[in-house]
This record gives C-alpha cells, structure tokens and sequence, in this order.
C-alpha cells in the first residue's frame, strides 16, 4: 500500500529505537514512524547510518501526509490530492489519514477530478533507437502514451512479486493462458509487477503493464482498455482475492464466476456445501473470537487446525492440542488478519493426503492428475514431496476422489482450473478444501504427462471451446515425483520444522520408472515412518 499510513503504524518508541539500530525487513517502515513521532533526523542517522538525503526523503512524505490530514474529501484541495497521488501514496493511505472514506471513495473523487494516471512506454533503447516494446509504467505526470487498439483484449493477472506460498508455478499458468489468449485473437494483456519472470518477456503479452498487482492499478488499466474480461485463475491467491472487487465493480471475471470462487475460498460456507453433497469432511466450526474458538474446539475435539479464509500458502494456519495455545493463535491472527474469519477444524491425526487437479468446462469434468503426499496430512501441500500417480492407495480411495472431484466441480460451476486436498484415513476420503484457481501442481502435472493443461483451460475460461474439443493424450513416463525445494542454509534462524504453514521456496520433478527405484524405496520408507509415528 505504501510506506506506513495502513493500520500497522507502530507507536511504541522502545520498539521503534531498538528497530532503528540493526537491519530488518521492516526499519524502513520503522524509520517513517521515527519521523512522524518527532525524533530528529540526525538522530535517525546515527542510529542508522542511512545517508541523510535519504531520511530528508522519508520526511517530505511524512509532511505531505500531516498536510492530507488537515482536510475531509469534501473540503480537499485538488492540487493537494493531485500532490500526494504523485508522490506515490496510494487511494488506500489517503483514505486512512483522513479517516472518514474508503478506498473506492478516493480513487472516485480523484478520477472525478481528472488526477488519473497515464501511461509511459519503457525505452528499452535509452532514446537511441525507436522502442518498439509495448512496455508500460504509469505516472501522473505528462501524456499518456498507451495507444488502446479497437481489438477484443483479455487481461491475465500476474502473481506480483515470488514469494515463499507463491512463485514461479503460477508465471508458467500466465504465460500459458496469454498463449491460449492470443490463438483465440485476443489482444492479450499482462499485468504484473516482477521483471524477472517469463510472462514479463517482451514476446508474450501483446501489451505489458508493470504495475503491482493491487486494485487502483488495475481498475485504472481497466478503465482504458476496456477488455471484455480479466482472467485471475492463474495468478495464484494474489490475483484471486481481486475478484470480489471485480465483481462488485461489474467488471466480467473469466472463467468461474466470483460467488462460486467465494463459496470455496469462505471455508465455513464450502463445508456447508460439502454436508450438502454428502462429502466427508473434517469437523469445524466458525469463531470470531478466542472464547467462541474455544467451544468449538471442545465440541469437534483436540488436536485442531485454526485457519483463516483467503490467504497465501497456508499463512497463519496452526495446529494445536489445548485450550491456551488455542486462544494465543486466535489472538494472534486477529492481529495480523483483522477481517477475515477464523475456521476451527478437528485435524485428523496420522491421516495421509492427496490432491487432484482437474478441468470442467460447465458439462465434463477432467481430472489432469491425482497425487499421493509423501508427507502426513498437516504438512502444507507445497512442502510436501507428492507422487504422480497414486502409488499405495486402494482403488476405493481412488475412486472416492475421482467422485468428489467431480461432484465439487458442477456444485462450484467451474469454468476452468480446480485444485482439491484431500485426508485418506482408515480408506476413508475427507475434503479439506478447494481452490478455485491454477495450484502449484498444475504445470507439475503439465510437465509430466506432456499436455498443455493450462492452453486448454484458458480456452474453456474465454468459453471458445469444450473439453470434447481436445484430443487430451497423456504420456506417462512411469512415476513423476515432485520434491518441495528449501533455502534454510540461506536463513540459519529460520524454524526448520515442517508444518501447515509453507516454507518451500519452490519445486524439482524426478521420474522413475517403477516402484523398484532405489530413490522411491527411499521415499516410500519415510512415507511408512511418518504414519507409524
């Protein structure tokens, strides 16, 4: 959102005066704070030893800030708004120094007012040559040199920035789907804010926008080109939780539609479904606070799993076995996650887990592939070494799966992507939940059997085809194994225990031709030693 003015401002000055003597991730925001509390520059820089033009930097923005402060949104100067967009604070941070608006109520009085971005092309030639890239930045500053075409258009979400529950996986659905895009003749737009990925490449879009993947700089793009829809399947949970402003917005989401993704993404609401369709699922409960948490906990039974809805690689999530853990953890995501429900579910313990990802165009449904975990259930899937295909499981489990998938498909509507966990105990399938969206597994899973699962998605999402359409030829290469890669020799402090919360900071795949391979009979006995556990 910006630097401070979001909510997490700290006040505390022990805090923020420990904060300032050593690097962190968050000093920056840290020394914002320092400024706004009073405490010197010259201070500030003996504490950190940060060059002074710097912190004079910091200061103008925490001045511009005192300055928004002294008005409402009825009563504020243009030029002061136009002043504060330019300096880069965002609809969000405006809002939340004047403290009587939201978001969308600034961005519609700014626009109303003219102050809207315009768009720059990268010159990827230092002005030595023309630029014939269709490279874009926005500024508020000067014409806007983003010429819109009369053609059809698209736009793919990107995943932002590659991060630790979220990375390079979800580039490849992108670059997929802007491929899929373009044979359909559509003007395929990009938006992401990360060079270094391939979707970023200066052939893959038709017309590229870097710009994070946040809500005013995508309505913005939005509002100029006016594209027929906007695709968020394939951007992983950061494009995802843009949907719901799409749709109240009006604005056409591709593929499935946002009530379905919602009542997925809302765990309380997706097992009400799942009692509906007659799925096991695991005992739950909603909480909104530490008190309610714990009389569900007592009513579904120790050990549970607190999860909060609509987040990025398991963040948040815990297991815990009493009543005081339990209510530290609630209080601990009420902290950090103020908006979001608190699910309780009843964690079935020593259970194995699977996964399937599948396609559903509205009619059929095709399960790309079914997954055997290495790791027990209660391990964050991304963490967890996963065998294509099932190599121990019963056909009665296989079969379990393979029904749930599909019922869950056609309750959901899907159009495009679905990505299902499951808990396999006592040859008894549960759900533990559904993902409305392209997973980390998907190009795993393209890889392996050699189809372009996510081609073939994103032309069930423009609705140009149906999965009769596609002659689907797997090549199976034995098994494919796919093994979760970490980078704790890179962080020494980091806990290197394995949990509900991701840690991997990526993926390998290893093929073996059978069950005999010394690397699988390696697998397999970790496999029997977590269950025996």
């Amino acid at each position: 959102m910006g630097l401070g003015c979001d909510g997490y401002e700290e006040r505390n000055l022990e805090i923020i005066v420990n904060s300032l003597k050593k690097p962190s991730w968050d000093r920056l925001f840290h020394i914002k704070d320092a400024i706004s509390l009073g405490i010197p520059i010259t201070s500030i820089q003996e504490a950190t030893k940060i060059d002074r033009w710097f912190l004079e930097q910091i200061y103008d923005l925490v001045k511009t800030e005192r300055e928004i402060k002294k008005y409402t949104l009825q009563n504020i100067e243009p030029s002061v708004l136009r002043i504060a967009k330019e300096k880069g604070f965002s609809d969000f941070q405006i809002a939340h120094v004047m403290g009587n608006c939201t978001e969308d109520e600034v961005f519609d009085k700014r626009t109303a007012l003219g102050i809207r971005r315009v768009y720059k092309m990268v010159d990827t030639c230092s002005a030595e040559f023309e630029s014939p890239t269709n490279y874009f930045y926005s500024t508020f500053d000067g014409e806007n040199e983003s010429i819109v075409t009369d053609k059809k258009k698209v736009v793919v979400l990107g995943a932002g920035p590659n991060r630790i529950g979220q990375g390079i996986e979800f580039d490849y659905c992108c670059v997929h789907g802007l491929i899929a895009s373009k044979e359909m003749d559509y003007e395929a737009i990009m938006i992401n804010c990360n060079p270094e990925t391939v979707s970023t490449d200066f052939d893959m879009a038709n017309k590229l926008y870097f710009e994070p993947v946040f809500w005013e700089h995508l309505i913005e793009i939005i509002e100029l080109e006016k594209p027929e829809g906007v695709i968020v399947q394939l951007g992983g949970q950061t494009a995802l939780k843009l949907a719901e402003k799409l749709h109240k917005r009006g604005i056409k989401i591709i593929g499935t539609a946002f009530p379905d993704m919602d009542l997925a993404e809302d765990r309380g609401s997706f097992s009400d479904l799942l009692k509906e369709l007659g799925i096991p699922y695991p005992e739950y409960g909603v909480a909104d606070n530490a008190y309610e948490a714990v009389e569900i906990a007592n009513r579904v039974g120790y050990p549970v799993l607190v999860r909060p809805s609509y987040v990025l690689g398991g963040q948040g999530m815990k297991i815990v076995i009493n009543d005081e853990d339990l209510q530290k953890a609630v209080i601990e995501l009420q902290g950090d996650l103020p908006d979001n429900k608190i699910l309780i579910d009843h964690f079935l313990d020593r259970a194995e887990e699977s996964e399937s990802d599948s396609i559903c165009d509205g009619e059929d449904v095709h399960i790309l592939g079914m997954m055997e975990h290495i790791e027990p259930a209660g391990i964050h899937s991304g963490d967890s070494s996963a065998v294509l295909p099932p190599f121990s499981f019963s056909q009665t489990v296989l079969d379990q799966m393979e029904e749930y998938t599909i019922k869950i498909a056609h309750a959901l509507n899907i159009r495009g992507l679905l990505n299902i966990q499951f808990a396999v105990k006592n040859e008894k399938v549960y759900v533990i939940e559904a993902n409305p969206r392209g997973s980390r597994t998907v190009p795993f899973i393209c890889k392996a059997y050699e189809v372009p699962y996510v081609n073939i998605a994103t032309k069930i999402m423009l609705g140009t085809h149906k999965l009769k359409d596609f002659d689907i030829v797997k090549k199976p290469k034995g098994y494919a194994i796919k093994k979760p890669v970490f980078s704790f020799n890179k962080f020494p402090n980091v806990n290197k225990e394995l949990g509900p919360e991701m840690k991997s900071t990526g993926e390998a795949i290893y093929f073996v031709e059978d069950l005999k391979d010394p690397y699988f009979r390696e697998l397999y006995k970790e496999k029997s030693m977590y269950l025996s556990k």
